[in-house]
């Protein structure tokens, strides 16, 4: 309890988008708006604001269960990054753009490889 007051009390704009996301999608839906553009209006504020991101860190600080949540989210992302990384580079290639699918791919890799190293340091490091 004393991690969620001290997450509300650093984070005021982390939950007051995650606030204000969620009265625009209940008036949306009390007005009737389409269900579809309810989805591009949330997705966009909450990308905007960043309300994703505090809402993954509220849901990753439930004790056991809660980092597990995260991780089943967070693992098909990466498959998806790197399946489209394949798909392009293969249309790309037939293209001609070996040597430029290379370079963008090894940026990718050193992105993904930095993410996961970041997060195994930042699990291996406490921060008090």
């Amino acid at each position: 309890m004393k991690k969620l007051i001290e997450f509300i009390k650093g984070n005021p704009k982390t939950i007051l988008a995650l606030v204000l996301t969620f009265l625009i999608v209940v008036v949306m839906l009390y007005l009737g708006a389409d269900k579809k553009a309810i989805a591009i209006v949330t997705i966009v504020v909450g990308f905007i604001t960043q309300a994703f991101a505090g809402l993954s860190a509220l849901i990753a600080m439930v004790p056991i269960i809660g980092p597990l949540i995260i991780k089943v989210f967070t693992i098909p992302f990466f498959w998806l990054l790197n399946g489209m990384g394949y798909f392009t580079s293969a249309v790309a290639i037939k293209k001609g753009y070996g040597k430029d699918i290379m370079t963008h791919r090894l940026i990718t890799i050193a992105l993904l490889t930095g993410i996961v190293l970041g997060y195994i340091l930042g699990h291996l490091i406490p921060v008090q």
